[in-house]
């Protein structure tokens, strides 16, 4: 099976068979290890293990807690990707959406303010949750519009913690 996987804004092919895994072409060790809790695994990815949650948030869109580190994935398989093609459903307006609590946990810290841009990779805000410190961060460019929340605050799984502007449309050279 093939699917299209957009991480930061890199969109990478990802291939599932008989024979293994294929990322962008090159073949990748990977395995499930087992679980460590009851919400996340060990994973074995060529030799190193990593500890993995894995929670879908919309429609092909997964939150990821990759060793402490929140990604934000989305995952279409291969007819999906043909269809929106064809009806130019394809592609997205750019800049990161609004970041979600993975899980109910406590604010650490709060690392923006709204008016600020902030860059791919940026720390946007520190959860603790099953007593790890998880650095949320922006998984594009973009100007944030609010934060939801401050330091020592409780927040449920799914909660929006930052908000960010929405893209002005460019106009086309045509017209």
């Amino acid at each position: 099976m093939r699917y299209f996987v957009t991480v930061g804004g890199h969109k990478h092919l990802v291939e599932v068979g008989s024979g293994g895994v294929l990322i962008d072409g090159r073949p990748v060790d990977a395995e499930l290890a087992g679980p460590v809790d009851g919400a996340s695994v060990s994973a074995l990815i060529d030799g190193r293990s990593v500890t993995l949650l894995a929670r879908r948030t919309d429609a092909g869109e997964w939150t990821l807690l990759v060793d402490g580190r929140s990604v934000t994935a989305a995952v279409v398989d291969e007819r999906t990707q043909h269809v929106r093609e064809m009806t130019g459903t394809a592609t997205r307006a750019g800049g990161p959406r609004a970041v979600r609590a993975p899980m109910p946990g406590m604010i650490v810290r709060v690392e923006v303010e709204p008016g600020q841009d902030v860059h791919t990779g940026d720390g946007l805000v520190i959860v603790e949750a099953m007593k790890m410190e998880n650095e949320l961060r922006a998984e594009a460019d973009g100007r944030v519009s609010a934060v939801h929340v401050a330091a020592g605050e409780a927040v449920e799984k799914d909660q929006i913690l930052v908000e960010f502007e929405e893209e002005e449309p460019t106009e086309s050279a045509d017209g």
